[in-house]
């Protein structure tokens, strides 16, 4: 209750504040920037903290308390005092709205969910804007046409993607969901909890296992069968298969002294020569484990 009356003691005294005229607002402004003027700063700002409760009334509706809202709020004023430009002859109110609405959203999307989301600027316009849209095309009884139909014409109108406006508001329609809370509401200990329901797209560890083992078998394979290769078999193959910016066979000939055609000949003749190295290699294995 003490809390509660602090509060409303704060807001009459930001809603009786006096207004300032242009020029008076104009040299503290001025007063602020040049010399740092402290006081100046706190009567342009208790001057305004009545257009920061106008801003954060407006965004009552996203579930935050609306001490915080006017608090990030004053925070977004302050931050356009120190950034504005008094001889640009703009009216302070009209600069510092971006600003005071520009904190008060980027504090809703911080704590509004676990999820952060309006990570960009299309997301951000999506997240503030889509309930009202929503909510025009049902007065306009647009929402006959089906949920694809309002989701499109929320997208062009928005210049985002249908599918980013369905997922913006499938996350809008249902609070979050913790996926260590349980299946039920009972109190029973022990109860199954949401994660244990998650698939692991993971291979089973024995077939991990089993592919680490049928890697290292082929590795063992194929350097043996390299073994009944002549040198110059060996390099061709090294240098055409087993590279990942192979050679070609003109760049290869030039490099043994002899044509590219005569590559490509003891090239074909290496890969039967290890094919049926490979063949012997894996049927004696397959042999012992028989066996």
């Amino acid at each position: 209750m003490q809390l509660a009356g602090v509060r409303r003691q704060f807001v009459r005294a930001a809603m009786s504040a006096r207004f300032l005229e242009r020029e008076e607002e104009r040299a503290l402004a001025v007063s602020w920037k040049d010399n740092g003027d402290e006081a100046a700063l706190h009567e342009l700002a208790a001057a305004h903290m009545r257009l920061v409760i106008s801003l954060a009334a407006r965004f009552r509706h996203y579930g935050l308390p609306i001490a915080d809202l006017i608090q990030e709020g004053h925070v977004g004023l302050l931050e356009a005092a120190a950034r504005f430009e008094p001889e640009r002859e703009v009216r302070f109110s009209t600069y510092a709205t971006w600003w005071i609405r520009a904190s008060i959203q980027d504090y809703i999307l911080r704590n509004w969910s676990i999820v952060r989301g309006g990570t960009s600027s299309a997301q951000k316009a999506l997240f503030f804007n889509l309930r009202r849209l929503r909510a025009k095309l049902a007065r306009d009884g647009a929402n006959q046409n089906g949920n694809v139909a309002v989701f499109q014409t929320i997208a062009t109108a928005l210049g985002v993607s249908a599918a980013d406006v369905e997922l913006m508001d499938t996350r809008l329609s249902a609070p979050d969901m913790s996926l260590n809370a349980p299946v039920t509401d009972s109190d029973n200990s022990g109860q199954t909890e949401r994660v244990e329901f998650l698939v692991d797209g993971n291979p089973l560890p024995d077939e991990t296992v089993g592919d680490a083992i049928d890697s290292d078998r082929r590795v063992t394979w194929l350097h043996e069968a390299l073994k009944v290769l002549t040198d110059r078999e060996l390099r061709i193959v090294r240098e055409r298969r087993l590279q990942e910016d192979a050679a070609t066979l003109e760049a290869l000939g030039g490099t043994l002294g002899i044509s590219k055609e005569r590559v490509r000949q003891i090239e074909s003749r290496a890969m039967e020569k290890l094919k049926r190295a490979l063949a012997m290699s894996s049927l004696g294995d397959e042999r012992l484990q028989i066996s």
